[in-house]
């Protein structure tokens, strides 16, 4: 059994066994980074992905995600963050890794902490893992609104 890290943040070691957790670290790096064509490699191409985040309802298609990714590392503020409390469990062609994210979103006016519930959901495409779904939640009102604001400008209405 392959032992997991208890923290992820995209600077640890790669194992460079063409692993799922490979690519989930992979992902956190580019993240972290700001790194749109890492992000672009690390995601499955065409209109099969989606996402549905705080800050970007639901995309479907790496275009309609890429966009959200562009506005938030074009815009004032910088959003770090590392996955934790996790679990692993997957196949051959498919990897599932759900936990918690945790940082914080800084612009030069404020800061707040995030914390964030999970889920990143990976295929294997031609040997390769790429991102198929992400699902992310924060269960806390005045966060989100926060949060929202501090991306968006608003909070988003439902």
């Amino acid at each position: 059994m392959t032992t997991l890290p208890t923290r992820i943040m995209g600077f640890e070691p790669l194992r460079g066994d063409g692993s799922a957790l490979d690519a989930l670290i992979e992902f956190y790096r580019a993240f972290n980074t700001r790194d749109l064509p890492g992000l672009a490699a690390n995601w499955a191409d065409g209109e099969a992905p989606s996402m549905d985040n705080p800050i970007g309802d639901i995309r479907r298609g790496w275009p309609a995600i890429a966009a959200t990714y562009g506005k938030l590392f074009d815009g004032p503020a910088s959003v770090r963050v590392s996955f934790h409390d996790f679990t692993s469990q997957g196949g051959n062609d498919w990897h599932l890794f759900v936990g918690r994210e945790q940082g914080v979103c800084k612009t030069p006016e404020s800061a707040i902490d995030l914390r964030i519930r999970t889920t990143r959901w990976f295929v294997r495409i031609d040997g390769v893992w790429r991102q198929l779904h992400h699902h992310g939640s924060i269960e806390e009102p005045t966060m989100l609104a926060a949060y929202q604001r501090m991306i968006l400008g608003a909070p988003m209405e439902h």
